[in-house]
């Protein structure tokens, strides 16, 4: 054991605190930001061993170039009617996300989370995926049920819990789940999905099926715990799943740097799980699409697991819980250097000849009145605290196919506490 005394010469420690670079009322400099040439990045083979794509999780797929032409090996040659339907999806996301958001101003639900500026990380991917291929989302990821047809008259019931929720008002609002369309139920608990997802993709291998999974987290859910045992379960057993890690620079209130961000990317964590890896331009549509299809080959030919980090910015608050202005500068979303995933996707098909200025236009007013009569024929079931909510019972169904005598025992005791609190209510709203 060395002697006390030789220490007397070393610099005591100290402890490291990450700091975001900018703070409300700070001018905003992304030039340190490095942002490659699109199409310059390679495209290996799905059956490529990950040790030989190590250089790629550093580096950032990109396929739209400074002109919105799609450029490079990763350009996935989509027909107009595909990315069409694509810039169409998300700006139906986007109006719907705007008007809900004004609903909870308003009072007529408790809670909404907005993805603006994130919407290709699940438009394009979900686009990219089989239909019937398993989606364990994030709360961001809403854009995953309109590719897939989700009427967004039952999505507002469940925002506002009313007594047409399919989820019958036990779950936050925008917490959706859809069984057929293979969206599993949101989990405000960070990173649960990961290991469930991981779990799920085995199963379908054990069982020899086809489908695969993807699921999708933010970059500070990456220093939970279920994200690396779910890492680590994918790589042993090779499962067929897609990882996609939503980088927008800011949890609720602390910057990526809080989840590693400082020291390297986030889609490093691949190559130090021995699995491939992908960094991807989160507001290209045209890279968010071919990267996924890359990795969904790779899963589906017994390649294994992909992690994809999209790295994009939170253009709004994290939900209308938060107040973005008290910890980040005002300036950032004017000066984020990729832009807006809508825009782009936009201006490269007015590149193409295939859409117009005037056509845009014309689009977000039918998205607007789209959610408009959306809206209106949801609140016709009941808004917050109008009492048109779930019958009092259902509390206690659902949870056993048979009931228990004990549930039955509380059910009755619940309802006589009701009667006598309520007497002039019914038991049914």
């Amino acid at each position: 054991m060395a002697d006390d005394n030789s220490k007397t010469n070393l610099p005591p420690l100290s402890l490291h605190v990450p700091e975001p670079k900018y703070r409300p009322g700070d001018k905003v400099d992304y030039s340190d930001v490095a942002i490659p040439n699109a199409g310059e990045q390679p495209r290996p083979d799905v059956s490529s061993e990950p040790a030989i794509m190590r250089d790629m999780v550093y580096d950032m797929v990109r396929v739209l170039d400074d002109d919105y032409k799609a450029v490079g090996p990763w350009d996935p040659k989509l027909s107009d009617d595909t990315l069409l339907k694509m810039l169409k999806t998300m700006a139906q996301v986007r109006a719907f996300d705007d008007r809900l958001h004004r609903m909870q101003r308003q009072g007529k639900t408790s809670f909404y989370m907005k993805c603006t500026g994130e919407e290709a990380t699940s438009v394009a991917a979900a686009m990219a995926l089989h239909s019937d291929d398993m989606c364990f989302p994030s709360y961001r990821q809403q854009g995953i049920l309109f590719v897939r047809g989700y009427p967004m008259v039952d999505m507002i019931n469940q925002i506002f819990s009313n007594r047409e929720d399919k989820l019958k008002g036990r779950q936050l609002p925008i917490m959706y789940c859809s069984r057929d369309l293979g969206f599993f139920s949101i989990s405000g608990n960070l990173a649960t999905q990961y290991p469930q997802a991981v779990g799920w993709a085995m199963a379908s291998a054990a069982k020899g099926d086809t489908r695969i999974a993807a699921t999708w987290c933010g970059e500070g859910s990456t220093a939970e715990g279920d994200f690396h045992s779910a890492m680590t379960f994918a790589t042993v057993y090779n499962a067929p799943i897609i990882m996609n890690i939503v980088n927008n620079q800011w949890a609720i209130s602390s910057f990526s740097g809080f989840a590693g961000g400082e020291r390297t990317t986030f889609a490093a964590r691949a190559a130090g799980y021995g699995i491939a890896g992908l960094r991807v331009d989160g507001n290209d549509p045209l890279a968010v699409y071919a990267a996924t299809q890359w990795a969904a080959e790779r899963a589906r030919t017994n390649n294994g697991p992909t992690l994809i980090e999209h790295f994009t910015y939170r253009a709004e608050a994290h939900s209308t819980s938060d107040d973005p202005g008290a910890y980040r500068s005002a300036q950032e979303r004017e000066e984020w250097p990729l832009g807006d995933p809508i825009t782009r996707l936009k201006r490269h098909l007015i590149h193409r000849g295939v859409w117009s200025k005037e056509q845009h236009e014309a689009l977000d007013k039918e998205c607007i009145e789209a959610v408009k009569v959306a809206t209106k024929e949801a609140e016709k079931n009941g808004i917050l605290g109008h009492g048109l909510h779930q019958p009092f019972e259902t509390m206690f169904q659902d949870v056993f196919e048979e009931m228990p005598w004990h549930l039955k025992e509380q059910s009755e005791q619940a309802n006589k506490e009701r009667e006598i609190k309520w007497p002039n209510t019914e038991a049914s709203q």
